[in-house]
């Protein structure tokens, strides 16, 4: 028999990781060697156990987009494919550009997933029909209205340490609480402040946290 297909599952709601793992559990082609609730949690399981492919959600805590970033600079040959509700063009164009191979929509057909995982580990993109429209019309429009979601073009990665401090702004801490919490000094923590802003291309860090809050 060959190798199986290694996914970890990265959704803070438990029901869903429960049907994720039921469906895939099933089909011999794959086994789950992680579970996580958050982002901070995917990337560590990630790095802890390399799977092959990582199913995330986007809105889980701390952004699936950020959690894409960090897995897809970390772990190249580890393929990321979001499974989320949202329709949004602007969600699927933030996770392409971070590095995901394809976006799935939570109400496809269930049966349906272990095939498109399989496309995805063989080099194919799975995206859903509509949202494919999108990117046909936003690539064809390509003009001076056309931004990069996060980032430039190509996008500046962040370090773990950068995603960390990211992280603990987004939850509302000052650049003192990020010292205490990873043991750094206050002028440690403004400069990787300041390395955050300029990657992501945003003027202050208001504009970095709604960035990630809308993942």
């Amino acid at each position: 028999m060959s190798k199986r297909i290694r996914v970890l599952i990265a959704d803070d709601h438990a029901p869903t990781r429960a049907d994720i793992r039921e469906v895939l559990a099933a089909d011999p082609r794959f086994s789950i060697c992680a579970e996580a609730h958050d982002a901070p949690g995917a990337v560590e399981a990630a790095v802890r156990t390399l799977p092959d492919l990582c199913l995330l959600d986007i809105r889980m805590p701390g952004s699936g987009i950020a959690a894409t970033w960090e897995i897809c600079a970390r772990l190249p040959k580890t393929k990321v494919v979001m499974l989320t509700v949202s329709r949004e063009d602007s969600h699927l164009f933030a996770a392409l550009r971070a590095g995901a191979s394809s976006y799935l929509l939570k109400d496809m057909d269930p049966s349906l997933l272990p095939g498109a995982l399989a496309d995805v580990l063989a080099g194919e993109a799975s995206i859903p029909g509509t949202l494919v429209t999108k990117m046909v019309e936003e690539f064809r429009d390509r003009g001076p209205r056309m931004r990069p979601t996060v980032g430039g073009d190509p996008p500046g990665r962040l370090t773990s340490r950068e995603w960390e401090v990211l992280d603990l702004l987004r939850k509302g801490h000052s650049t003192a609480e990020i010292a205490g919490h990873l043991f750094l000094s206050q002028a440690t923590v403004r400069s990787h402040i300041a390395a955050i802003l300029k990657k992501l291309g945003v003027p202050d860090r208001g504009s970095a946290i709604r960035l990630f809050a809308e993942g």
